[in-house]
Parts: C-alpha cells; sequence; structure tokens
C-alpha cells in the first residue's frame, strides 16, 4: 500500500500576506499532524535564479517579476517560520508553477512509495491547481486540504475546491484529513 505525503507549498512570506491569513495556521496544524504521524513533509518553493536567467520574458507569471525579487537572499521567498522545514524534511526549490516543474519531486515520492499527496498552498489558483492536475496526470490521487489552502481571489478558490478539485481528487480539511492518519 503506498503511502502519503504532506506538500506545503509557497508559504513564503510574499505569498502568506496576499490572502486568507488563515490559512497559514492551517497549514501550521496541518505540519504538526504530519509530524506526528511519520507523514513525509516536502516544503516546496519558487525560487529563480539570479538575474532571472530561468524567468522567459514571455512567461506571464515569471517573465515580468522584477530581478530582485525570489532569488537566492530574497526574505520574501523565504518560508514562513510558522511552517519552516525541520532539519531533516526536504525542500524543494521550483522556477514554475507546478510543484513538479523544475524539481526531482516525483523521483522523490517513487522512491519514498508515496501514492497520495495531501496538498496545502498559496495559491489554490497557482501552485495548488497545477499540481494537482500534474500529480493525476502522473498517477497520484490528492487531498487538496481546503482551509490550508488560499488564493487572492476568494471565490476562485472556492469553485476550484468545489467544483474542480472535488471532482479530480478528495477535498478536506485539515481537522478531517488528520482524523484519517
Amino acid at each position: 500500500m503506498s503511502r502519503t505525503a504532506l506538500l506545503l507549498m509557497d508559504f513564503q512570506n510574499a505569498h502568506a500576506t496576499r490572502v486568507d491569513p488563515t490559512a497559514l495556521p492551517q497549514a501550521a496544524a496541518a505540519l504538526k499532524a504530519a509530524r506526528e504521524n511519520g507523514i513525509l513533509v516536502i516544503h516546496v518553493a519558487l525560487r529563480l535564479l539570479p538575474g532571472h536567467v530561468d524567468g522567459h520574458p514571455n512567461n506571464n507569471v515569471f517573465g515580468k517579476l522584477p530581478a530582485d525579487r525570489f532569488v537566492p537572499g530574497d526574505p520574501d521567498a523565504e518560508i514562513h517560520p510558522d511552517v519552516a522545514p525541520a532539519d531533516d524534511e526536504v525542500v524543494l526549490y521550483k522556477n514554475r508553477v507546478s510543484a513538479f516543474a523544475g524539481t526531482n519531486l516525483d523521483q522523490i515520492l517513487r522512491a519514498q512509495d508515496i501514492g497520495h499527496l495531501a496538498l496545502a498552498g498559496i495559491a489554490t489558483g497557482g501552485i495548488v491547481l497545477s499540481t494537482a492536475l500534474q500529480a493525476i496526470d502522473l498517477d497520484y490521487r490528492f487531498t487538496a486540504l481546503s482551509d490550508a489552502c488560499a488564493d487572492p481571489n476568494p471565490a476562485l478558490h472556492d469553485v476550484l475546491l468545489k467544483d474542480l478539485l472535488a471532482r479530480r481528487g478528495e477535498v478536506a480539511t485539515v481537522g478531517e484529513w488528520a482524523a484519517t492518519l
């Protein structure tokens, strides 16, 4: 039987200030539950190369960022201290929207016999959606942790959880998910 991993995605200082503030404590609760139950925790954060040599100008998201944003040393790009990685937890840096893009996430998950992903992240319409859709194509099951995900557009957050992600995977609160561990 395959195992579960918790993916905490883009809980970076810059992102945490743009969304519903209740998502961060819920993500911290999910992190606590995962640690207490021996669930693999993987932190995923956006990090571009200095000078954004990996940010194509045609890319409407990454090609338009100021060159000093989301690079090593940018304090806004640091993972928020409320969900900071422990020394033994995996931290992956991506350079596109999906947690799989530019990382060896799939390799790690398969090496650890992970078949189910619990997804928490900012933003629901960004990394959560993109990662969930790619996970499906890679034959992973997922649970979107509804109260540990947030989007600058709350209406989009609700539509994605209720109408799109719930049809392709599971949607649960952190409390509901933690009770199953």
